[in-house]
């Protein structure tokens, strides 16, 4: 994931970012590079899935539960083919589907919240092919607006954002919007949140993060957001 600075930003203008990646740093996280025998591929996603009925049978069953081979097979890239360490990451990540009540999340769900204009998913793909996530920073208030339906929006969004990618298309693109950002519109909480999410749940599905005209005021309280931000904070660059 790559994080930068961009000075301006209409609704309905998307910029192209392909000039914004960082080959050298993005590439030992990078996906779709790593390439492995159909075969073996296939051996391995089984081995997880037998393993999480043994270790982890209690975990729900069909999309996105412990015998979805295409999430099987995007946690295992995730972990470099570790079947160890993607049985683990993946029955979390399913575990957290569940409780959170991902599956339950709608339109009407989120509705109010939704409503503020604080975030939305765009209707166009960006010069890359890629769903368009945008918070608009100066729309969130946390101590107005309830922080579990917060929540339940970013994760509602995440999936619709999801829903969108076309065929051979793997990660989204997230613009948060600045213009107007105040000290009343900081969140830490919700950032830790957010990118927690992406990081144990959605793994390597945030492609590219834009800041759009970032406040000075910013500034201090992103040196105090990088550090939660686990590994995703070796790729930043503002």
């Amino acid at each position: 994931m790559a994080v930068r600075m961009y000075p301006a930003l209409g609704r309905s203008v998307l910029i192209p970012v392909t000039t914004m990646r960082c080959p050298i740093r993005n590439c030992k996280f990078s996906v779709q590079n790593c390439v492995l025998d159909p075969n073996k591929s296939r051996k391995l996603v089984l081995e997880v899935k037998e393993k999480l009925v043994k270790d982890y049978h209690s975990l729900p069953l069909g999309k996105n539960g412990r015998d979805d081979e295409d999430m099987i097979y995007w946690f295992l890239k995730d972990r470099k083919f570790s079947v160890e360490d993607a049985t683990a990451k993946l029955a979390k990540a399913i575990k957290w589907r569940h409780e959170f009540g991902v599956s339950t999340l709608s339109q009407e769900s989120v509705k109010n919240v939704a409503e503020t204009g604080k975030a939305f998913v765009h209707d166009f793909l960006d010069v890359n092919g890629r769903p368009v996530l945008v918070v608009m920073a100066s729309k969130h208030f946390p101590a107005v607006h309830d922080p579990v339906e917060n929540e339940k929006l970013c994760v509602f969004l995440i999936e619709k954002a999801m829903s969108k990618l076309p065929a051979g298309k793997e990660e989204i693109l997230g613009i948060f919007d600045l213009r107007g950002f105040g000290i009343e519109n900081a969140d830490l909480k919700f950032i830790t949140f957010m990118f927690d999410v992406f990081y144990y749940y959605y793994p390597k599905r945030l492609g590219d993060v834009l800041f759009v005209e970032a406040p000075f005021i910013f500034k201090p309280i992103w040196q105090l957001a990088k550090p939660l931000l686990k590994s995703y904070a070796s790729l930043v660059a503002v």
